[in-house]
């Protein structure tokens, strides 16, 4: 099964502060572990809201939306994709992450959609 790990954002993230050199080697480490695995697909962290943009759709029209974006919650700061055996195996690969961020932090597991999944709408 593919999974997408999403690290989500903080208000540090939000506010572009990048992690340290111990963070960011512990994640390196972290992500040599998923690659001998061979769980990871991809992985890359994301600048903040600030650098994006959105496109909201209402039927035909579109309207481009600057960032940032508010509810800092419910953004995202980074992601992997990792095939997994299931959930089980990708929550026990989370819990052996090193936390993402210097404060408290979350990290969202999604699967995705497989072909099999509209096996009945084909």
């Amino acid at each position: 099964m593919r999974v997408m790990v999403l690290v989500k954002a903080t208000g540090d993230s939000e506010k572009g502060i990048l992690p340290t050199t111990e963070m960011f080697e512990a994640m390196g480490r972290f992500n040599e572990e998923l690659r001998n695995a061979g769980i990871l697909r991809a992985a890359d962290g994301l600048k903040p809201s600030s650098h994006g943009k959105r496109i909201a759709f209402d039927g035909p029209g579109r309207a481009v939306i600057d960032g940032p974006f508010a509810a800092t919650r419910e953004l995202v700061a980074g992601f992997w994709l990792w095939e997994v055996k299931d959930m089980d195996e990708a929550v026990a690969w989370v819990k052996r992450c090193p936390n993402p961020m210097p404060g408290p932090s979350e990290i969202e597991i999604r699967p995705l959609y497989e072909m099999a999944d509209f096996a009945t709408r084909l």
